[in-house]
């Protein structure tokens, strides 16, 4: 089936502009409310997302800010993410923040799926409304601690199998593979491992070596080089996102494998959308990141008008491959 892979120049181009505002604030890690006229009416919400180094929540935040532009008699705006990924103290230091503020919606993308729950059950006691997006919280925790937290992303599971089906028709029974995963207690890396490993058991291809690459394009790098050292017959290496991807496609050039061994991301930031045109990178899957935010954002205030029940919303996520495929 041929996915639609053109480049949204003009999206790009109005995400660049945002982009200005974003990161040139005032030098922090994230910004202040992006509309402050004193309107004590208006809801305030608190966007949190993870790594501002990271291109997909970069564009989350852009594509947030775009979405108040269009929408400011509605909300105001605050946007913080934090340097790294792991960074799990920050983010529950920006959470504390916001409560401290008087906002009165929070949407996170959590850096860790257990860590922020105690802080967020304070928010929730608070009388804030918490949406989860990108890293779905911990179920199991939730159900302990008696939260109802919605969460509005993709099937991460559904979206790496899909990934790994397609991969898969590249190879054949028990060629050997290696999985390079984000951070272990994220619950997002631990879907899209469970569903590269779906559609490898579902092949019979060998699945010979897991190691986590927190998220990290360097990180991700020295893995694929060791794994490309230790295992001369690995035909392909499934990253849980494109940054690790990128670093694993520089890793099997310079091993002089391109092309031996194939390399499959998640996320379709623009950086891996040009390698799968190209075929250095064969597949990656698409959760329209830039979006997560705003359907998150958009949720929170219909609860805050309606005060209907929270539930889960599952949002699209589609397979990306090269135009000839």
């Amino acid at each position: 089936m041929k996915q639609n892979n053109t480049p949204h120049w003009g999206k790009r181009w109005l995400i660049c502009c945002l982009l200005i505002s974003f990161v040139a604030c005032d030098g922090r890690e994230g910004d202040t409310a992006s509309s402050t006229n004193g309107d004590a009416e208006k809801p305030r919400v608190a966007l949190i997302i993870k790594s501002l180094a990271n291109e997909f929540f970069i564009n989350m935040a852009a594509s947030a800010k775009a979405h108040h532009l269009a929408n400011n008699e509605q909300y105001e705006l605050s946007v913080n993410g934090i340097k790294n990924e792991s960074d799990l103290a920050r983010q529950v230091n920006l959470v504390e923040q916001m409560m401290a503020t008087g906002v009165n919606i929070i949407v996170l993308a959590p850096a860790d799926s257990k860590g922020l729950l105690p802080v967020i059950s304070r928010a929730v006691a608070q009388g804030i409304i918490v949406v989860n997006i990108d890293n779905k919280f911990d179920s199991d925790l939730l159900t302990e601690m008696q939260l109802n937290i919605p969460f509005v992303g993709p099937d991460n599971r559904e979206g790496a199998r899909m990934v790994g089906h397609h991969l898969a028709n590249y190879l054949k029974a028990e060629d050997q593979v290696a999985i390079i995963g984000g951070i272990p207690s994220a619950f997002n890396a631990q879907q899209r491992r469970a569903g590269f490993e779906d559609a490898m058991k579902a092949s019979g291809i060998d699945i010979v070596s897991v190691q986590s690459g927190d998220w990290e394009q360097a990180k991700a790098a020295a893995v694929a080089s060791a794994l490309l050292a230790e295992y001369p017959k690995l035909k392909a290496l499934l990253c849980a996102n494109d940054s690790m991807a990128l670093g694993a496609v520089a890793a099997v050039r310079q091993a002089g494998r391109t092309g031996a061994v194939k390399v499959v991301g998640f996320d379709n930031i623009s950086a891996a959308n040009e390698l799968v045109q190209t075929g250095e990178l064969l597949a990656t899957a698409d959760q329209h990141g830039d979006q997560l935010a705003v359907f998150g954002i958009e949720y929170a205030l219909q609860i805050l008008d309606t005060g209907a029940v929270p539930a889960d919303r599952k949002t699209p996520v589609d397979l990306i491959t090269a135009m000839q495929d």
